[in-house]
């Protein structure tokens, strides 16, 4: 009986994240209103570097990523002051569920469930946040952070940065990259050679000669130099949102 009580508490806790879930979306897609992201810093590692970092974060500290949607909004002919708003919560003590390696799909089901469920713990951010990002920093002794992800469902994005200063303006790219993932934007790269995808993860894919390109489209993750060559951007500022990303997060309607 107590079984079945759980289990029907539980339902209804998913179902009421999926409603909001759907009304954060629908007000994401719309951009007549700012979009409000909250971000709940991590010491990843428990590192006196990551812990400096994260007391570092102050109000401007996502100033590049609300001004590259600015940019991108206005390239776009969407008229709205100020898209996106970022605004940095209490750091978290919990971490989220970790995917094991070789979850497989009905494992990553469940880690998705587990994770909104997770996130659904925390504490709501004032105003309430559209989307919700999770942002574990990692000292420098940490060689390779663990693969970020961004949730549509839920809304949700799970990101690994370095608490390094040379790698502060990195950091936002990826940041922009998981939070797009939120609003429905796919990845625009092979996954085997991780080398962006022609035309859809091309900058500009109408440019002669097409090679070397000038920007990275943000979802391609890489600006391509050569069919088999291509450079991590090293600022938001090297980025840009092709008309395919465009479209999936709601700019192009």
């Amino acid at each position: 009986m107590w079984k079945t009580i759980r289990i029907t508490i539980l339902l209804l806790i998913l179902a009421s994240v999926a409603i909001d879930s759907w009304r954060s979306r629908y007000v994401a897609s719309s951009w007549r209103d700012t979009l409000h992201v909250a971000i709940y810093p991590i010491n990843g590692d428990g590192s006196l570097e990551a812990a400096h970092t994260i007391a570092a974060l102050d109000a401007q500290a996502f100033s590049h990523v609300e001004a590259f949607m600015q940019r991108e909004t206005k390239r776009y002919g969407i008229g709205i002051l100020k898209p996106v708003s970022l605004r940095v919560q209490p750091q978290l003590d919990s971490a989220p569920p970790a995917l094991s390696k070789g979850a497989g799909f009905l494992g990553a089901i469940v880690w998705s469930l587990k994770i909104r469920f997770w996130a659904w713990q925390q504490p709501q951010s004032t105003p309430r946040a559209h989307i919700r990002m999770f942002v574990r920093y990692y000292g420098p002794q940490t060689e390779r952070v663990p693969n970020s992800h961004g949730l549509r469902e839920g809304m949700i994005g799970l990101v690994n940065l370095y608490a390094r200063s040379d790698m502060a303006y990195q950091n936002e790219v990826v940041l922009a990259h998981e939070m797009l993932h939120t609003l429905g934007a796919t990845d625009k790269y092979d996954p085997r050679t991780l080398q962006p995808i022609y035309p859809i993860g091309y900058a500009e894919p109408g440019a002669q000669p097409v090679l070397p390109q000038r920007f990275c489209e943000l979802m391609a993750g890489r600006v391509p130099l050569a069919p088999d060559q291509a450079a991590q951007p090293r600022w938001l500022e090297q980025c840009m949102l092709g008309p395919l990303t465009a479209k999936e997060i709601g700019f192009i309607k």
